[in-house]
């Protein structure tokens, strides 16, 4: 049981965290092994975010340090927050990758902190799926090359017949 200091210090290093956080994304971490979670944890430290257990409770007067009128205790399970500087894809994405395959983590929702808007589970899983920017900017590109291709390959044909 943590003492009333403990738990001011656990509210003030939260709301630091948000401070410094765009993106929060919430998650049931219930039955996962700690070795996992570590890993997951060392996963976002490359991308310069952070996973935290953190009480309902204590969470939830987090969030109104920060003008943000939300409850956590309807969340089932257990709660960990992914603390993020990255935007909602990029974090949604690391922990949606995380998440699959793995039974007992699932995905409750998320935060955009500047907006001060909660999204849903689902709605931050959908995110999660999305390829990378890369990878959507190259098949924006190929969808966009293949009309010329086939455009050229007209006037080819073209210039091949009337010769």
């Amino acid at each position: 049981m943590k003492t009333k200091q403990q738990k001011k210090e656990a509210i003030e290093s939260g709301v630091k965290g948000m401070e410094k956080s765009e993106t929060l994304v919430l998650a049931d971490f219930t039955g996962v092994p700690t070795a996992e979670l570590n890993a997951f944890r060392k996963t976002l430290r490359t991308m310069g975010a952070a996973f935290t257990v953190v009480k309902k409770r204590l969470f939830k007067l987090m969030l109104k340090e920060q003008g943000i009128e939300f409850d956590p205790t309807s969340l089932a399970g257990q709660l960990g927050v992914v603390f993020s500087p990255k935007d909602l894809v990029e974090t949604a994405g690391a922990t949606y990758q995380f998440s699959k395959g793995k039974e007992g983590f699932k995905i409750l929702g998320g935060f955009a902190l500047k907006e001060k808007k909660f999204l849903e589970g689902a709605d931050v899983v959908r995110y999660g799926a999305l390829p990378p920017r890369e990878v959507l900017l190259g098949q924006l590109v190929g969808m966009l090359a293949v009309p010329l291709r086939k455009f050229l390959f007209v006037l080819n044909e073209k210039a091949k017949r009337s010769q």
